[in-house]
């Protein structure tokens, strides 16, 4: 895995071993920051189940002023420190050592720009992702949401929790559904 754009092109990245992670790929990466690029210069970036942190350093490399990691796993943990360090972004990132619903609650900023997530796909996590976002402060009408899930993954409760889905983007076996504020377009 590799930085694909930006100040720290071409830079690869560690990424944990084992079946706990399971890293976006490149092309997926590349075609995920094709659609949102015009969004992230100076933004404030959130990367949830951030693994590697590959999501939240792409952000960076290509101009986020910073970016949050949410992390519970010490591997994950330990690959996203040394990602930071070897990109040079230490100064530019917080990483959150806790569970990403503990996580939520410690980034204090009046909004948050792009919030990306890949929960495990099997864990469920959706609805009570998105519940828990809708709660915060820093999530605004111009926050943009955007969840990594399985293809057969419904989205159909975000309207209940006066969500919108702005997009969809399928790819082979999964897919990324980006969310906003009822009433905002993306």
């Amino acid at each position: 895995m590799r930085v694909i754009a930006g100040r720290a092109r071409s830079l690869k990245l560690k990424t944990p071993e084992g079946p706990g992670t399971r890293p976006t790929t490149d092309r997926i990466k590349e075609t995920l920051f094709n659609i949102i690029q015009g969004r992230i210069p100076g933004c404030i970036f959130v990367d949830l189940f951030a693994g590697s942190g590959g999501i939240g350093i792409e952000a960076l490399s290509r101009g986020a002023s910073h970016a949050y990691f949410a992390e519970n796993a010490r591997e994950a943990i330990s690959c996203i420190q040394e990602n930071i360090a070897f990109t040079k972004f230490a100064d530019s990132a917080t990483l959150l050592k806790q569970d990403v619903f503990g996580a939520l609650s410690s980034i204090h900023e009046a909004e948050v720009d792009i919030v990306f997530m890949d929960p495990p796909y099997e864990a469920g996590y959706e609805k009570e992702l998105f519940r828990a976002l809708s709660h915060q402060v820093y999530v605004t009408e111009n926050t943009l949401m955007i969840i990594e899930a399985k293809l057969d993954t419904s989205f159909d409760f975000v309207e209940e929790l006066g969500l919108t889905i702005v997009r969809e983007k399928n790819y082979k076996t999964n897919k990324h559904v980006f969310v906003q504020r009822a009433g905002q377009t993306g």
